[in-house]
């Protein structure tokens, strides 16, 4: 690369990184719309969605397992969790045999919640990925792909 060319890509459009964060974006945008009068940010619909996902699979659904389910930041994990719980959507209790971790469990209110969040979700999923019409199995087999790293 010489010193006055800055990118080995000639357009922006060829570079994977820049149009993966622009549909990233556009597509966040759209799911923070559908959440947003559920009272909840992607972050405490994608958590609340895995707690009940490992429940109902009949999973230890500890802290940690969520966090490593979601490939959320541990931190980041028990934060959002907290303020699930504060929203009485779940409840999150001491671990019977590991005093470092602490179950978490949704709630009646958090399950109705999470079924009309799943709906919204799902709703705008189908409608933003038309786009990709007969592409799209290819698309999710490559996002499963990188999703995998």
């Amino acid at each position: 690369m010489s010193k006055d060319k800055v990118s080995r890509y000639e357009k922006s459009e060829e570079s994977p990184g820049f149009l993966l964060w622009q549909v990233t974006n556009l597509w966040q945008r759209g799911i923070r719309k559908v959440l947003e009068p559920l009272g909840l940010t992607h972050a405490q619909f994608v958590l609340l969605t895995v707690t009940h996902w490992l429940e109902i699979h009949g999973e230890e659904t500890t802290q940690i397992r969520i966090a490593d389910q979601a490939k959320t930041d541990p931190m980041t994990t028990s934060q959002v969790l907290r303020t699930l719980e504060g929203k009485k959507l779940v409840k999150r209790t001491a671990h019977d045999t590991d005093t470092r971790a602490k179950i978490v469990l949704t709630t009646s209110e958090g399950q109705k919640i999470l079924k009309q969040a799943i709906q919204n979700v799902e709703d705008f999923d189908e409608e933003f990925f038309t786009a990709l019409g007969t592409n799209r199995k290819s698309f999710l087999s490559s996002l499963g792909i990188l999703s995998q790293q």
